[in-house]
């Protein structure tokens, strides 16, 4: 492959205009944390059944994100596909600052951030949370020093192995995310092997979509005419998203399949496909329908698909991710947990009954001041670093 030339991005009025908007929305979050910091999580619409709200959502969704966007990158580096190898550089940096976003929107729905030193001090290693510590700033760490090997000519050679131990770093990054709910027990909808490899496939096609939705905004809000995406690549990338899709489509099948024929899951299933409420019709229409059929269905095509396609597509796909992060982490909560199979239980604590739960505006406010923190990070580097080559491969 031809030497590829680097450059900052331009910017522009629109550029000028998309960082103003996003500064504004980072305020509401910071705002909306210390509204929560200030009157306790009573301000949010969180309770003792549902300990993880929609903050968390956000948090997850933007930590798989984070994990799967760095994808681009290993296809050049790792698996030799010479073509994503312009993207790398944006790759990596999309995966820390996502990262570095969701992590944010995490600690400050703590409610002590203060003691943050806490859990990075002392660790109980039979915790999946203490690992997570480790793997997080880890993979800060490892992308970081992938990316400097990326932009320095002279470690070119150590590009592949440091590209393998990112790769690598963040399947396990994303199998212990997954761990957290599959390591819960004590919740029917929770609790099994199965979301470990599900949370990898989730985050292979959400940090694709997100990735050429970013992409696709910088040709749009900056003055990048020399370094538009190519035609060929997004014809690529949108065949990949559609093999990604139906990967999630699968592993979600099985999650669901095998809780059929388990004892402890079977009211569960019934209840999140048939009788959930609002939760199976975000499963059917939101996740299934609009999150991955529609977008299989729109790219399903040889021919390379029109841009604005491909937007369409890729938006649906994150709105139908966000769904299913909350089907998974929000209905796990609210179905109550069976403490005497066999046996009905009753007491004035609503034992057996299906919990409620109503996100606060400030939870909203804080996972979208976490996205909003997300994207402002990639546009500082796009600023001031070399991130966006002349010529995109075909």
């Amino acid at each position: 492959m031809t030497h590829v030339t680097y450059m900052e991005c331009k910017g522009g009025p629109r550029f000028t205009a998309v960082f103003v908007g996003l500064l504004g929305v980072l305020g509401l979050g910071a705002a909306s944390a210390l509204w929560m910091e200030t009157h306790g999580h009573v301000a949010s619409g969180m309770n003792n059944s549902v300990v993880w709200g929609a903050p968390h959502v956000f948090a997850i969704f933007l930590i798989l994100v984070a994990s799967g966007v760095l994808n681009i990158a290993s296809l050049g580096s790792v698996f030799g596909e010479m073509g994503y190898k312009p993207k790398a550089r944006l790759s990596s940096v999309m995966a820390v600052t996502f990262l570095v976003g969701g992590l944010a929107v995490l600690v400050l729905d703590l409610g002590r951030p203060d003691r943050l030193t806490v859990a990075m001090t002392n660790y109980n290693f039979r915790s999946i949370f203490a690992w997570n510590v480790l793997l997080y700033s880890g993979f800060v760490g490892i992308v970081v020093a992938y990316l400097v090997v990326q932009m320095t000519r002279r470690w070119q050679k150590f590009l592949k192995p440091v590209g393998l131990v990112a790769f690598l770093w963040r399947l396990i990054l994303t199998t212990g995310t997954g761990s957290i709910f599959g390591f819960i027990v004590a919740r029917s909808g929770l609790g099994t092997a199965v979301l470990a490899p599900e949370f990898i496939a989730m985050s292979l096609l959400y940090g694709l979509a997100v990735f050429m939705l970013v992409r696709l905004a910088i040709d749009l809000a900056a003055d990048v005419a020399d370094r538009r995406l190519s035609d060929g690549l997004l014809a690529r990338l949108s065949r990949l998203l559609v093999i990604f899709a139906g990967s999630v489509l699968y592993f979600t099948g099985v999650y669901h399949f095998t809780g059929i024929f388990s004892p402890e899951r079977t009211e569960f299933e019934a209840w999140i496909l048939l009788g959930g409420g609002y939760f199976t019709a975000l499963f059917w229409i939101g996740a299934i329908g609009l999150g991955l059929l529609v977008p299989m269905a729109m790219l399903y095509n040889r021919e390379a698909p029109a841009r604005s396609k491909v937007a369409i597509a890729s938006s649906l796909v994150v709105f139908g991710g966000f769904a299913q992060v909350w089907v998974i982490v929000i209905g796990g909560q609210v179905f109550p947990m069976r403490l005497f199979p066999g046996f009905e239980v009753s007491s004035s604590f609503g034992d057996g009954v299906v919990a409620s739960y109503a996100p606060a505006l400030p939870e909203f406010g804080l996972g979208l001041g976490g996205v909003a923190l997300a994207l402002i990070l990639t546009m500082i580097a796009l600023k001031l670093f070399p991130l966006l080559p002349h010529e995109e491969a075909a």
